[in-house]
């Protein structure tokens, strides 16, 4: 009989401790499950920062093309129209002033050669904007064509290979353009070298550019912080690719730029 009042304690105390252990299992599980969401909110939130500011790295490119395109355009179509017209007119006056004195000849010679020299400069600048071939015969072409313009300096050998690639979209076009010219830009500017190659392919997924020269490689301890690399980096960015640098096996300096690209 003695018995029956702990009895009734413990018959008491057992649904009570049930109904807290519940109510703990409860609680962390609701705890878990708000920092499980909470976790995911900040994933997303990262995930939209990403993508915004990728959309805005693509936009600040587009826009930047765009106005290289149209400085390009107005140089060709209006400053080199004036200047060929100028150009016209001082040969006209250098044939009618023949028969007058060397000195009056000899000035329209100079202010001839001094336009003639402003419009190669003009034309040279339009085309570094923007390659007119670049839309004309697509990529490779453009690039084989920028190659022989600086192996006639005989200072360094420009190759370039290539398989068959697929019809490029244009971002893609000016994007390999721009990094294969600030690749080789680097070269001629930082590393001593007397050759650099350039390859181009395309295994269905996606374009590879290789770019490898002979010259003294890539410092230690570098990162992409030159004003060039980051312009690389960030037009591999805009175009979701990846970029890799370092120094290649025999020496030298090499870079590899992947783009997703599938028709």
């Amino acid at each position: 009989m003695e018995a029956t009042p702990e009895l009734n304690f413990l018959n008491t105390l057992l649904p009570l401790a049930g109904i807290l252990f519940v109510i703990a299992t409860g609680v962390i599980l609701l705890n878990q499950h708000f920092h499980k969401n909470l976790y995911r909110q900040k994933l997303e939130q990262e995930e939209l920062k990403t993508l915004h500011q990728q959309q805005l790295l693509q936009s600040s490119i587009q826009v930047q093309e765009e106005e290289r395109k149209r400085i390009a355009q107005d140089l060709h179509d209006e400053l080199g129209a004036a200047l060929s017209i100028a150009r016209m007119h001082l040969v006209q006056l250098e044939q009618q002033s023949a028969d007058k004195s060397d000195g009056i000849l000899s000035a329209l010679k100079n202010v001839r050669t001094l336009t003639e020299s402003s419009l190669a400069s003009m034309r040279r600048i339009s085309h570094e904007l923007m390659p007119p071939q670049l839309e004309a015969f697509g990529l490779i072409k453009t690039l084989k064509a920028m190659a022989d313009q600086i192996n006639s300096t005989n200072k360094i050998t420009i190759n370039i290979l290539s398989s068959e690639l697929p019809e490029l979209s244009w971002p893609i076009n000016v994007g390999l353009y721009r990094v294969s010219m600030e690749l080789i830009h680097n070269t001629i500017k930082h590393a001593q070298a007397t050759e650099a190659h350039i390859e181009l392919t395309w295994d269905g997924h996606s374009i590879t550019l290789q770019y490898s020269d002979n010259g003294k490689g890539l410092p230690e301890n570098t990162t992409s912080t030159g004003l060039g690399l980051k312009s690389i980096e960030a037009r591999t960015n805009s175009l979701h690719g990846t970029l890799t640098l370092g120094t290649g096996e025999s020496g030298g300096f090499c870079a590899v730029v992947k783009i997703p690209f599938s028709r």
